[in-house]
């Protein structure tokens, strides 16, 4: 969502710089790639960092930023810190993309940090919570809610599209019929999405439907995860599911879907059912974070760590025939243009910054710190695994 953002930043108000806590090359590169300067403290994954901090604070004093966004938590927390060393303090802002069940299932840094923010909440000039659920999960930690709002990752509706092309290309690589039904999941491999939930669900499923398959995309998933590969194995499923690790043709394996799925039992705003959606791909989710307000009444939802409500879902969507899941699929796609479409998202971040610098405030560079005459921002990043 940062790259996006970035993406569609309009230049002739806004000079944006990024500035990320750990050095992640990939996102960097799409970043700069952009004409973007990207810069580095190099601080270690999970490894405070006094000397990363202090170069923060350097680059900070150099650039003198009229407007710091902090992109998940541990750059909230260090661009909060690195104002108090600025000469003249500058506006920060914090944007939280993260859901949280329990404290007690983070890491102790990331608890930590989390804690940390939330006696910090007060002095952010703006929290943007990434969902109406993150913001209110917030709330009994302690974060202040005063100056705070919610702004909806945004969809691509350009680039995830519908595509029959897709549908056939993706089942000729998996070696499938052309009329395989195909449900799919996509998400890194970690407990909160819960693909045994998933997996328990395809087991009932492909009873009931035999041509039915399982696609599952996302890192970690795929033929070196023994564990995966153990669970699959266990419900009787090897022949009907494709491991496909992390791909860069998303919108071509989300518009070969005949069903998307989400079975996770903790999320904030999980972008890949807009973009299934976008796709005119009908979903059935769990009813986690912000994933019921995506869907509304173009798809289904259940309650989370529910296999067999699940499966009802997908066998719901399923029996509704191609003709059915093309209409369902269609007034998904009319909900996300409607409501989430990135057009429309941008210039509410946009309206943040304006808000927040003031009406006759003339910037020279917003930052960015990132996880991961015009105004200048600066985004830090920290790569935490943004949702």
């Amino acid at each position: 969502m940062l790259y996006k953002l970035l993406k569609e930043t309009d230049r002739d108000r806004f000079e944006p710089v990024v500035m990320s806590l750990i050095d992640r090359g990939a996102l960097r590169a799409r970043i700069e790639d952009l004409g973007i300067p990207v810069h580095t403290v190099s601080i270690k994954p999970g490894v405070p960092s006094l000397l990363g901090f202090w170069r923060l604070v350097r680059f900070m004093r150099k650039l003198k930023p009229d407007l710091v966004l902090g992109w998940m938590y541990h750059s909230c927390l260090a661009a909060q810190l690195a104002n108090f060393f600025l000469p003249g303090r500058t506006r920060v802002l914090w944007s939280i993309h993260y859901s949280i069940d329990s404290l007690a299932s983070e890491k102790l840094l990331t608890a930590t940090v989390i804690r940390a923010c939330a006696l910090l909440s007060r002095l952010a000039s703006q929290i943007i919570f990434v969902s109406h659920a993150s913001q209110a999960q917030h709330q009994p930690l302690g974060y202040s809610l005063a100056r705070s709002c919610v702004i909806p990752n945004g969809i691509n509706t350009s680039e995830f599209v519908p595509c029959s092309e897709s549908r056939s290309s993706l089942r000729s690589e998996l070696g499938l019929a052309t009329d395989a039904l195909l449900v799919g999941m996509m998400g890194r491999y970690h407990p909160v999405k819960d693909y045994a939930n998933f997996l328990q669900a395809a087991a009932v499923i492909s009873k009931k439907f035999p041509n039915a398959n399982f696609v599952l995309v996302g890192q970690g998933v795929d033929h070196w995860n023994n564990e995966l590969r153990r669970s699959i194995r266990e419900f009787g499923l090897e022949s009907k599911t494709h491991l496909l690790g992390e791909r860069n043709d998303i919108p071509r394996i989300a518009a070969a879907l005949d069903v998307f799925s989400l079975a996770s039992y903790s999320e904030s705003f999980p972008n890949v059912i807009g973009e299934a959606m976008a796709c005119e791909v009908s979903c059935a989710v769990t009813d986690v974070g912000d994933a019921g307000w995506i869907v509304g009444d173009a798809g289904r939802v259940v309650p989370a760590r529910d296999p067999h409500a699940l499966a009802a879902a997908w066998s719901e969507i399923i029996s509704l025939g191609p003709a059915g899941r093309m209409a369902l699929g269609r007034a998904a796609r009319t909900r996300v243009i409607e409501r989430f479409r990135l057009e429309s998202v941008v210039p509410r971040y946009e309206a943040v910054f304006t808000a927040v610098l003031g009406p006759e405030t003339s910037a020279n560079s917003v930052t960015m710190p990132n996880q991961s005459g015009m105004p200048s921002l600066i985004a830090t990043f920290d790569n935490t695994g943004a949702q």
